[in-house]
């Protein structure tokens, strides 16, 4: 079974260029779609979180770090991990592997907004949830 922080995907020929080399942009919905599975795996959605938590979450930076190429119908997981938490934002890490190998790492920082969208901290729920995270590797 696969883990709650963990999503598996198949590349395909929509996924890569006219070299069969997978496009910088695919990883973003996956790094999202594990992110959102992740939350919805404890209960949260990232639409609601504002309802459930008393704070939001908007996505402030992105970015990702192409280690090898990866080719269509190479299989690969992203893993969740944390980056960094700070007192109003975290910044999650996405580590994808085709087998053992790191291909490519990337991140997503959120920051925390109250309803009327002025900064507010991390709920303690939400806090909770990001120290059950493994640490991203350095």
């Amino acid at each position: 079974m696969t883990p709650p922080t963990m999503q598996r995907f198949q590349l395909s020929y929509g996924d890569c260029d006219s070299l069969g080399i997978a496009y910088f942009a695919i990883y973003y919905p996956w790094m999202e779609r594990t992110y959102s599975s992740w939350l919805h795996h404890h209960g949260l959605r990232s639409a609601e979180l504002a309802e459930q938590l008393g704070a939001g979450t908007v996505g402030v930076h992105s970015d990702a770090t192409y280690l090898r190429p990866v080719h269509v119908f190479d299989e690969l997981t992203c893993e969740l991990v944390r980056s960094k938490v700070g007192t109003t934002s975290y910044t999650l890490g996405h580590e994808f592997r085709r087998g053992d190998e790191l291909v490519t790492f990337g991140t997503m920082t959120f920051a925390c907004r109250a309803p009327d969208g002025t900064k507010t901290p991390i709920p303690a729920r939400l806090g909770e949830l990001l120290g059950t995270l493994r640490p991203a590797a350095d």
